[in-house]
């Protein structure tokens, strides 16, 4: 099982955002291949071979880690493109933190390869919680993916590295609604089954956060 953790947008963030860019997609180069709506979330653990025998312990070890944690308000703000914007192989959407730990602007993608979407300074939390998700996921017996915690939500990927410059300034001046997140969900990926041989998307449980 393809299985992950991750924070879900609220709806009215998810379709602030879908208004935003489906007036501009007709115009989009067609090498991009956009996620949908469902698909968008901020990844904080992904296991891409979980047997199934683990996911209960698995789900309880998140339920464990999620409540240690509470996360101030976020919005979906800015953006940019990994591993960079003329070579892009995914465009991404940042965040930004809006509680009382954030300064309320979005935080800048570091070209020294910093995390993207959310200032240093409020990134606490949100690390803190990634950090305590990946442990659940390896205490259980389930190998979690190598790479480092880098907060986004990655909103199209490119058939092969092109420049996203345009969609990068774009995003840039996106600033969504706030939401308070108050839990992770643990989600099964089903890989070819969604529409157009998309992933479909199978939510295991919510783990509240305090």
């Amino acid at each position: 099982m393809r299985v992950f953790a991750a924070l879900v947008p609220s709806d009215q963030a998810v379709e602030h955002l879908q208004e935003f860019l489906s007036v501009r997609q007709e115009l989009a180069d067609p090498a991009l291949r956009w996620a949908r709506p469902y698909q968008w979330h901020v990844t904080l653990a992904f296991a891409p071979d979980v047997a199934e025998y683990l996911v209960d312990d698995i789900g309880e070890r998140l339920a464990s880690a999620a409540g240690k944690r509470r996360l101030p308000d976020l919005a979906i703000a800015g953006g940019g493109a990994f591993p960079n914007p003329d070579r892009a192989k995914v465009l991404w959407a940042g965040l930004a933190v809006r509680g009382p730990s954030g300064a309320g602007d979005p935080g800048a993608a570091d070209p020294g390869g910093g995390v993207p979407g959310v200032e240093e300074s409020s990134l606490g939390e949100l690390a803190a919680l990634a950090a305590g998700c990946r442990a659940a996921f390896a205490t259980a017996g389930a190998p979690v993916d190598g790479q480092r915690f880098r907060p986004h939500l990655t909103v199209a990927r490119l058939r092969r590295p092109g420049s996203v410059t345009r969609w990068v300034r774009l995003l840039d001046a996106y600033d969504g609604p706030t939401w308070s997140p108050d839990h992770v969900t643990l989600i099964h990926s089903h890989l070819g089954e969604g529409p157009r041989r998309a992933p479909r998307y199978e939510e295991l449980a919510r783990l509240p956060l305090v």
